[in-house]
C-alpha cells in the first residue's frame, strides 16, 4: 500500500460512522455508477419520502413483520392441508 493511501486510510478511519459510510458510497460510485433511475422510480422515492416526512408512514418492526409472515404462511399450509 502506497504512503498517500495508507494517510488517506487513516485519516478516513478518524471520521465518524456516517461520514465515512458517506465516503465509502463515494468511492463505490466512482468505481461503479449505479444506472439512472427512470423518472417513474424518482418520483415514487419522491412520494415515500414526502410520506414518511409528513408521518404518514406506518413502519412495522422487523420482527414483527415476520412473525405476521410465519403466521401468514402456518395458516396457509393448515389450510392446504385440511383440504
Amino acid at each position: 500500500m502506497s504512503s498517500t493511501l495508507e494517510q488517506l486510510t487513516a485519516q478516513a478511519l478518524t471520521l465518524p460512522p456516517e461520514q465515512r459510510a458517506a465516503l465509502a458510497e463515494t468511492l463505490l460510485e466512482s468505481i461503479d455508477p449505479a444506472p439512472p433511475l427512470s423518472p417513474e422510480w424518482e418520483a415514487e422515492i419522491a412520494r415515500r419520502v414526502a410520506d414518511t416526512d409528513a408521518g404518514r408512514t406506518r413502519f412495522t418492526p422487523a420482527d414483527e413483520a415476520m412473525a405476521e409472515l410465519a403466521a401468514y404462511i402456518h395458516s396457509r399450509q393448515s389450510h392446504r392441508s385440511a383440504a
